[in-house]
């Protein structure tokens, strides 16, 4: 799959992005629910940012704002410096759950975005794109059911990836995954991302696969959520595991998590 990334060449610009003062909360019956409070940070265009943070602090609720699905209850977000009113196709969402719909094909599920907005004779060839960027073009024709969790996951990224999204938005997107297969997986979203170039904004419980995926770690405290640290990744990649540098980081961050006494 690795070499057939590397054959397409499709660059996608990625888009910078803002989140200012950022602070939200939630009505629950009689009482208020602070989720985020005051988060700010920067992301450049093309850059990769991971978010760690303890279970329940408001990381999925962040990635909901950035996509534009609710607005914030305080300070701003914008992409490209134009504040962010509400879902765009240049800013895409990949859940955990690939949610694909069994009566339809895998290149019909890929096909979706294209198809509801009306655009899906001109994008069948970026379709095929894409379909053989995720190594999935002998499955075209396959129903979600005859494929295994890491290939329905793949079709959630071509599924984004067809829209040549310029932030790419993953709420993670590898959390059901089986070891083995989250491995593969997190090698070849790198391949994609250093292939597309869009920005990443990356949600996942696991510090190893934010520091082998990411140029920059955000760890957050618990909710509401308030940025505790901002830490650069200078690793070129292929990363490999078992780096020290990359050890030292993880074992920083699970300090930062409260976790450190039990590494």
């Amino acid at each position: 799959m690795v070499a057939l990334a590397q054959q397409v060449q499709h660059a996608t610009a990625g888009a910078s992005l803002e989140v200012d003062n950022i602070s939200h909360h939630f009505a629950i019956e009689d009482r208020r629910l602070d989720v985020l409070d005051k988060v700010s940070f920067r992301a450049a265009p093309g850059e990769f940012v991971a978010l760690l943070g303890p279970s329940g602090c408001g990381k999925s609720t962040l990635l909901r704002l950035v996509a534009g699905l609710e607005p914030p209850a305080a300070g701003s977000l914008k992409e490209d410096g134009i504040a962010i009113a509400g879902p765009d196709p240049s800013r895409v969402v990949v859940f955990q759950d690939p949610t694909l719909f069994p009566w339809r094909t895998v290149r019909d599920n890929v096909a979706l975005g294209p198809e509801a907005q009306g655009g899906l004779k001109a994008k069948r060839a970026r379709i095929d794109e894409v379909l053989a960027l995720v190594g999935l073009s002998s499955f075209a024709k396959a129903l979600p059911h005859q494929l295994s969790g890491g290939m329905a996951q793949r079709v959630a990224l071509a599924r984004a990836l067809v829209n040549d999204p310029r932030i790419l938005i993953l709420d993670e997107p590898l959390g059901k995954l089986d070891s083995l297969t989250r491995l593969t997986m997190q090698s070849e979203l790198v391949s994609l991302w250093q292939r597309a170039g869009f920005t990443t904004l990356l949600v996942t419980h696991d510090v190893e696969e934010a520091l082998f995926l990411a140029n920059r770690v955000i760890v957050f405290s618990d909710r509401p959520a308030q940025v505790k640290a901002d830490l650069p990744v200078d690793k070129p990649y292929p990363r490999h595991r078992g780096d020290p540098d990359l050890a030292e980081l993880r074992r920083q961050i699970l300090g930062l998590l409260g976790l450190d006494a039990t590494w």
